[in-house]
């Protein structure tokens, strides 16, 4: 896989109704779906996975019920690309996170594995075809509707969170925003790019990754969501570079984020 070791490359909603989960964020977000591409072999985990599709035609993540076999609670995780799974699985373990399944390799994708940070908090580590590039993440002034243009951690401690993903995937954090009592909001980056934040969590929040998606007008989606069965929990809020964020829950009380210009 071409992307650098510990970008994001993938974006995947476990939810308790997958029709509803695309029926909802394909009005909020543009998005479509498509099978599961290539589909498994014959007899290995035959289970419902579709993969969103933005506008634009790219692959972004996928979207399944939780699987039988895995104990696995609805959310949103991302996977990171690393340049060997099996390290990682073993720095993670170390570090004190958690292995709960083997590596996998699947055909015409690549080795994955999943893995849960001290924190409690899953994602998964990837190597793809060295020709393949993902576009799921594209950060940057001018992304493509659809596409994922933050992450965001809220953590117990942020310092403690931020250190067990750089020492796994070589991120680092550099610059911050202050924010009161809660303390700084803290830039994460893999190499020189800026892929989002850590912070502490607020009192009454709750911890855990939110994912940000780039929109043509944030208050037209904004009324998407309401119209969809979802909620504002925050904003819109004027972010830096005079574009907007607001943070949601989907129909199922799960939060993810959107990100544009206000258009009126």
């Amino acid at each position: 896989m071409t992307n650098p070791h510990g970008t994001p490359v993938w974006y995947q909603l476990v939810s308790p109704d997958p029709d509803a989960a695309e029926a909802f964020y394909g009005h909020v977000l543009g998005w479509t779906t498509a099978p599961d591409d290539p589909p498994p072999p014959p007899g290995e985990n035959q289970f419902d996975y579709r993969e969103w599709v933005a506008p634009d035609g790219e692959r972004i993540g996928g979207l399944m019920a939780p699987p039988p076999f895995a104990g696995m609670a609805p959310g949103w995780c991302f996977y990171a690309a690393v340049d060997d799974v099996d390290a990682t699985i073993a720095a993670a373990v170390a570090a004190g996170g958690q292995a709960p399944m083997p590596a996998v390799d699947l055909p015409g994708t690549g080795r994955i594995a999943l893995l849960i940070d001290p924190d409690g908090h899953r994602f998964y580590v990837m190597n793809g075809p060295a020709a393949d590039r993902s576009q799921a993440f594209q950060p940057g002034d001018a992304p493509a509707p659809g596409h994922a243009v933050w992450n965001e951690l809220t953590a117990a401690d942020q310092d403690r969170a931020v250190a067990f993903y750089a020492g796994l995937l070589g991120w680092h954090q550099a610059g911050a925003m202050p924010m009161g009592a809660l303390g700084d909001y803290k830039f994460v980056h893999a190499g020189p790019t800026a892929i989002g934040a850590a912070m502490n969590t607020p009192p009454g929040g709750a911890p855990g990754w939110c994912f940000y998606f780039a929109v043509d007008d944030i208050d037209a989606a904004a009324a998407r969501v309401g119209a969809g069965g979802g909620a504002i929990v925050q904003g819109p809020d004027e972010i830096p570079g005079g574009q907007y964020s607001l943070v949601a829950h989907d129909p199922h009380g799960t939060a993810f984020g959107v990100v544009g210009p206000r258009r009126g």
